[in-house]
Formats: structure tokens, C-alpha cells, sequence
């Protein structure tokens, strides 16, 4: 019993402490800006000139409803509930950025306009391609505080 009590992962809130530090908070701190600048772009193209390009623009607002849900299943992966939210999001980016990438690339013709996710992330410095390894990554090595203890029993 005492032994659980000097765990790192013996409350959620130690859990989420531990996951909100290093790595894990720049990993959040990242994708709330990358949600912060998609919501805007797409709001900014459907609003100018959705017309010109409708299925780029519509990536584009998708792309933001994903990193704004990565964001927060991030914040709150202690829980198993947010956890599986998070690995949803993030993988889901992960094909959107590796669809959309590689469309981008072999037929140009379907997006006469970028999208967040458009050759591989370019416009936004190849982020959105690296991002979400990173993040399954960090998903992986911090499960959620009752997947620990149950691993430990």
C-alpha cells in the first residue's frame, strides 16, 4: 500500500502532472497553435472564397476540428476515455497528413488551393507531418494512470 502511494502514477492528478511536463506540455503547446492557425485558415478561406476550392477548404476546417480535439484528448489523456480519443485524433491526422500529402503531390488538379495537410504540411514547415508520430509516440510511452496501475497488478 505504501508503495502505491510514492508512485508516480498513484492519483490521477500525479498522472497528468507527469504527462504535462517536458515533451508532453510542448506536445500540446504545438498542437494548440497548429488548432489555433488551421481554425483560421479555414475560416478565413470558406468565409473568402470557399467557391474556388470547396474540397481543400472543407480538409482545411477538418484538419482544425482534429488538432483542436488532439489538443485537448492531450490535456486530458489520464483519463482512458480522453487516451482513446487522443489515439483516434492523432492517427486520423497521421492518414489525413499521408493522404492529403500525397493527393497533393500526384494530383494537384484536386487541390487548386493548399490545405493544412498538402504536401505533406509544407506551408507549415513539414509540422503536421512529424507531429503526429511524435505524438503516438508520446501516447505510447504514457498510458493512462489506470492502464499503469493495472499493469502493475
Amino acid at each position: 500500500m505504501v508503495h502505491a502511494m510514492t508512485s508516480p502514477t498513484a492519483s490521477p492528478e500525479t498522472g497528468r502532472r507527469r504527462r504535462m511536463s517536458g515533451i508532453g506540455r510542448v506536445l500540446v503547446v504545438v498542437y494548440a497553435i497548429l488548432a489555433l492557425g488551421a481554425f483560421g485558415r479555414s475560416l478565413v478561406q470558406i468565409i473568402e472564397r470557399y467557391d474556388k476550392a470547396p474540397l481543400a477548404f472543407t480538409l482545411s476546417a477538418v484538419s482544425a476540428v482534429v488538432y483542436i480535439l488532439a489538443t485537448l484528448a492531450l490535456i486530458f489523456a489520464g483519463s482512458k476515455v480522453w487516451y482513446r480519443i487522443a489515439w483516434i485524433t492523432i492517427s486520423f491526422e497521421m492518414a489525413g497528413v499521408l493522404i492529403i500529402g500525397t493527393l497533393s503531390l500526384i494530383r494537384p488538379d484536386l487541390f487548386p488551393e493548399p490545405t493544412v495537410w498538402s504536401w505533406f504540411g509544407f506551408g507549415y514547415v513539414f509540422i503536421p507531418l512529424v507531429l503526429p508520430f511524435l505524438g503516438l509516440w508520446w501516447l505510447r510511452k504514457h498510458p493512462p494512470v489506470d492502464d499503469a496501475e493495472d499493469a502493475t497488478r
